[in-house]
């Protein structure tokens, strides 16, 4: 107990900590790991076991990649990112590895462990960056995202690299080869396999509609293919990545990638927490010469290589500084290179905490960095890179339906008819099944959950439509919403007057009791068979309409 209250609590603090300097949370993790570590208080003492455990983390987060990767998107910034994104990585791994092998003498092996992992930049840094300043639909934001996603791709064939560089007698060339004819043969035979087997399992667990079970099936799809791939010599991490690329067109995929979130989330913390428990103060600092050159020396090789492969792409150079400032840190996954180089025998001695002082340096000076490039493409700003920052257009706001019920599937046709772009959300998979076989684009997904409503857009919606037959879903739905996107107006389908006042209560623009439409057109059949003439029927109805059906609310009084 006292060790799991020790990094709950370290983890909280530093990383709220951590975030308010504008640091990151995964320097977050890093702090408190050292700080309750065998270096720090001794709360914790066995960092090789919180790093057995917190390694699922990063098969998560693999997972989570490639999910992600829809192959649209990558068709759409290919020759950004297989191309600039490619060459980055190459010419920086290989610039890096050259400099450790010439100018200290480290084995071949070594030095390309360490100019690979110090290659890779921190997704994490510079997705969040863009986020904040708004800039990941405009050309540098682009150029940046490109790099950063070649790079998360790079990382799996990295992972089967590694334990081949072990075989000291192997040549680069013919590992890397090896590497890549394994990765592309082994994808393509589950990928072949898993089409075939996934959706038909999940659609029968979706129908059970029983979400423990869900829970545990998105698990089991993550660890088994993880498990899989590691029975075959390769990366459990490889193994995850295929498993996210089987998903990721998948009418399941909100639902699953919302489950699996948390553990990510807590298991990566745990990685990073781990790492910084491996750290040594005494070795850092016997080579703190060493930890702070090398730091700048990466800095600069990689801003330097940005810049330049950017101008070759024909970039302008205002924009090309500015990403090479962005990306000119190591990243997230040098951490996770580094470990299994160490566990590979691959780093000598003591040299795994220097590396992880260089990247963590190089973490640090990423805000400071970015405000330099900013200032320094403004000097160099031309018409033509203004012309280039132009951002896309904005993506179309659509119309989320949360329930495609009878409802909410004659509302999705409406808007349908009219060409407005809808989503519905069910957690019903039959409904959501036949949705999407009359061409509705209908997810499967809990709609009250934060995750749900951000993977579809919820944020830039014209409206929300809740639908639900459901009122406490429907209540959490409207929670949400009004706690996350609060100027998204809500309309809802109630069951009567009082659940449309306690809606209205919670912030939902409109709140429809079911029955008012069906009582309106009933009375307009028998106050036509009546007698009652159109004209006079419809000055009743706009009447009756007002201040959103105020009128029908005292109905026995008129």
């Amino acid at each position: 107990m006292i060790e799991i209250i020790s990094l709950l609590a370290a983890s909280v603090i530093a990383v709220l900590l951590f975030s308010r300097l504008g640091l990151g949370s995964v320097l977050g993790y890093l702090a408190a790991g050292a700080f309750i570590g065998p270096a720090g208080l001794g709360l914790v003492n066995d960092a090789d076991y919180m790093r057995h455990i917190g390694e699922f983390g990063v098969v998560f987060l693999l997972f989570l990649i490639g999910i992600e990767i829809k192959p649209q998107r990558l068709w759409v910034l290919r020759k950004l990112v297989f191309g600039l994104g490619g060459l980055q990585v190459a010419v920086s791994g290989l610039l890096i590895a050259a400099l450790s092998y010439f100018a200290f003498g480290i084995a071949r092996e070594t030095a390309l462990v360490i100019g690979f992992g110090l290659a890779l930049s921190s997704t994490a840094f510079g997705v969040q960056i863009l986020a904040d300043q708004h800039q990941t639909t405009s050309h540098w934001g682009r150029t940046s995202f490109s790099i950063l996603l070649f790079q998360d791709l790079a990382v799996v064939p990295l992972l089967i690299l590694l334990p081949l560089l072990s075989f000291g007698e192997m040549r680069f060339s013919v590992s890397m080869g090896f590497a890549l004819l394994q990765s592309v043969g082994i994808f393509i035979s589950v990928l072949i396999a898993g089409r075939y087997a996934i959706n038909p399992m999940l659609h029968a667990i979706a129908h059970s509609k029983n979400s423990d079970v869900f829970v545990a099936t998105a698990l089991l799809l993550v660890l088994g293919f993880a498990w899989i791939m590691e029975l075959v010599g390769l990366s459990m991490a490889m193994g995850a990545f295929i498993a996210g690329v089987l998903l990721s067109e998948s009418e399941y995929k909100q639902q699953i990638e919302a489950d699996v979130m948390p553990f990510r989330g807590l298991l990566l913390g745990l990685f990073f927490m781990s790492v910084g428990m491996s750290f040594v103060p005494e070795s850092v600092f016997a080579n703190l010469e060493i930890v702070i050159l090398g730091a700048l020396a990466l800095i600069t090789i990689k801003a330097l290589v940005i810049i330049v492969l950017a101008k070759i792409w024909k970039t302008p150079l205002a924009i090309a500084v500015k990403c090479g400032f962005l990306l000119s840190q190591a990243g997230e996954f040098g951490f996770v290179l580094f470990t299994l180089g160490d566990s590979l025998g691959l780093l000598p001695e003591d040299m795994m905490e220097t590396l992880i002082a260089i990247i963590v340096l190089s973490m640090v000076t990423t805000p400071m960095m970015v405000k330099v490039g900013e200032l320094l493409a403004e000097w160099l700003k031309s018409p033509a890179s203004d012309a280039m920052e132009v951002s896309e257009p904005v993506p179309e706001r659509p119309v989320i339906v949360a329930g495609f019920g009878r409802v909410g599937e004659v509302i999705a046709g409406m808007l349908r008819k009219v060409d407005v772009s809808t989503v519905a959300i069910d957690m019903d998979a039959k409904k959501v099944a036949e949705g999407r076989r009359l061409g509705y684009n209908v997810l499967f997904g809990d709609a009250s959950r934060p995750e749900i409503l951000k993977s579809v857009g919820a944020g830039r919606a014209r409206l929300v439509v809740i639908t639900l037959d459901n009122y406490k879903a429907a209540e959490g739905v409207v929670r949400t919403m009004k706690r996350l996107y609060p100027g998204v107006p809500l309309h809802v389908r109630v069951r009567d007057w009082p659940d449309a006042d306690h809606f209205t209560e919670l912030g939902a623009s409109h709140a429809i009791p079911e029955t008012v439409e069906a009582s309106l057109r009933l009375g307009a059949s028998a106050l036509e068979a009546a007698g009652v003439g159109e004209e006079e029927r419809r000055t009743l109805f706009e009447y009756l309409r007002e201040g959103d059906y105020e009128k029908l609310r005292d109905y026995h009084k008129l």
